[in-house]
């Protein structure tokens, strides 16, 4: 296990990544993009995106590999139905985003994919 802390919106965030997630970082190209996405709506729901489904301008560098952001989101309704596909998101704008930063992510890589969860 490897991690390292970043600091966004001036608030510490201590980022661990597994040792597959690790020998998977050292394989690619660039580095990779992951978002930690909390969704405002008719309820709360958190998310880790990575890459091409982050869609954050403000990454924080955690390794050479490894670039980090959080980016609070909502919709401009209350969509919980599954069929209706992906409500279009918009940034939420808080006034203190630093209350909202969590304090912890966990990156790993399993079977080809990326996973990723956060927490308070």
């Amino acid at each position: 296990m490897q991690q390292t802390t970043i600091t966004i919106f001036g608030k510490p965030v201590r980022v661990e990544w597994s040792e597959a997630a690790s020998a998977a970082l050292s394989k690619l190209d660039r580095p990779l993009s992951v978002e930690m996405e909390l969704f405002f709506s008719c309820l709360v729901r958190k998310r880790v995106r990575f890459d091409g489904e982050a869609s954050s301008r403000d990454f924080v560098a955690a390794s050479d590999r490894l670039q980090v952001a959080f980016r609070p989101v909502m919709t401009s309704s209350c969509v919980i139905d599954a069929e209706m596909g992906k409500p279009p998101l918009e940034d939420f704008h808080v006034v203190n985003p630093a209350a909202f930063v969590p304090h912890w992510l966990k990156i790993s890589h399993s079977h080809g994919h990326w996973e990723g969860e956060f927490g308070y």
